[in-house]
């Protein structure tokens, strides 16, 4: 059996497993663990378990962070602040049509990655070659999409919170517009949209316990027979169990499930 740690690198970033061998670590413990890109500062998010089969081969956790490694954490932040604004005045004086909003160095400092977005694809081997002569350190550019810029940046929600993908979501969930209309939401783009744009992703957090309550109720134009006569559904009250029915006469009548089922 080894023991097993979850460790995130941002805020609500995703949880990478790795072997914690004999440390003794809590939740929030900075350590210092070894990735596919050089070593990695990182913060315990899920303390150690054993574990008997684990399918694939994982990294280790080196050491607990020391004072040292804290500082030079600081220090390798204020290279990404450096390495922004150098990259922001190349990309102006190049007129590159990119959207620069982060610049990420491995703990070894050994590269140096940009995340930026853009509408189609850039030529950037003249940006690459002044980074590169001004850090000497391996570059990379990595496009990606809008919803990682609102990730990174931030920000308020039209519910008052913060953005749900900023601080706790840790991977993206396929959002479509059928969820919407399986809530009863208005289709107004500019109703369920987020601040990046696209379909908000807090209409995927309920769209399963709507489809399971709809399960148990009529449907919309269905004809159905109750105590007061004949008539047709015509709305549904998802959270409150209960339909709406037009009756013959015009009459419009509210029924919970619970009443229809003792029919």
């Amino acid at each position: 059996m080894i023991k097993v740690a979850g460790v995130k690198f941002k805020t609500a970033g995703k949880i990478y497993d790795f072997k914690s061998n004999a440390f003794v670590l809590k939740e929030g413990d900075s350590v210092i663990v070894e990735t596919e890109q050089g070593l990695g500062f990182g913060k315990i998010a899920i303390p150690p378990v054993e574990v008997e089969n684990v399918e694939k081969k994982l990294k280790q956790i080196i050491r607990v962070a020391t004072k040292e490694d804290c500082l030079r954490r600081e220090e390798i932040k204020k290279l990404e602040k450096r390495a922004f604004d150098f990259c922001i005045q190349c990309i102006t004086d190049l007129d590159l049509f990119m959207n620069l909003f982060s610049v990420e160095s491995t703990f070894d400092r050994n590269k140096l990655t940009f995340f930026y977005t853009a509408d189609g694809r850039i030529d950037f081997r003249e940006l690459i070659k002044l980074l590169v002569k001004e850090f000497t350190i391996r570059i990379e550019m990595r496009q990606v999409g809008i919803r990682n810029l609102s990730k990174h940046c931030g920000g308020i929600g039209k519910c008052g919170r913060e953005l749900c993908c900023s601080s706790f979501m840790h991977t993206f969930e396929p959002v479509s517009i059928k969820m919407a209309k399986e809530q009863g939401l208005s289709l107004n783009p500019t109703k369920i949209s987020g601040v990046c744009g696209r379909l908000m992703c807090c209409l995927t957090f309920e769209n399963e316990t709507y489809k399971s309550l709809k399960r148990e109720m009529p449907k919309l134009g269905k004809r159905i027979t109750i105590e007061e006569g004949k008539g047709k559904v015509i709305r549904q009250n998802v959270l409150k169990e209960s339909i709406t029915i037009r009756l013959e006469n015009n009459t419009e009548i509210e029924k919970t499930i619970q009443q229809l089922a003792r029919q």
